[in-house]
């Protein structure tokens, strides 16, 4: 009786040059079918997405994503990475859109902020 024995090779480092391996594992992680508004990184700015989520390229008009459809401009967005607090504002009606894509990108803006914070904490304790 003969067995068959295979050996995974290693997934291929996407993300050498990232300092944070973290961020790098958990980009490459998210690559692989997660849903592009559900990721807490982000590929285009190899960042997590707290620290980018300001750019005007997250600005999606056509899903809502920090978008105010009564005013047709872009959300301000406030990060507080020491209280985890996340702030989607119009900067023109002074509110903030009570929808199902700006309850998601909250989400996934903490679920940045925590894990950033987790990668933090253990090289604190290395």
């Amino acid at each position: 009786m003969s067995s068959l024995v295979i050996t995974a090779k290693p997934a291929p480092d996407r993300y050498p040059d990232l300092a944070d391996r973290r961020l790098a594992a958990t980009m490459t992680a998210e690559a692989r079918g997660l849903d592009p508004f559900e990721r807490t990184t982000c590929r285009p700015h190899r960042r997590w997405l707290h620290q980018c989520v300001t750019s005007p390229q997250h600005v999606v008009v056509v899903t809502g994503h920090r978008w105010c459809r009564d005013c047709a401009c872009a959300l301000t967005v406030l990060v507080d990475e020491l209280t985890g607090d996340v702030r989607l504002t119009c900067p023109r009606c002074r509110t903030t859109p009570d929808n199902r894509v700006t309850r998601q990108l909250v989400r996934a803006c903490r679920g940045s902020l925590a894990a950033a914070a987790e990668g933090r904490d253990r090289t604190r304790t290395l």
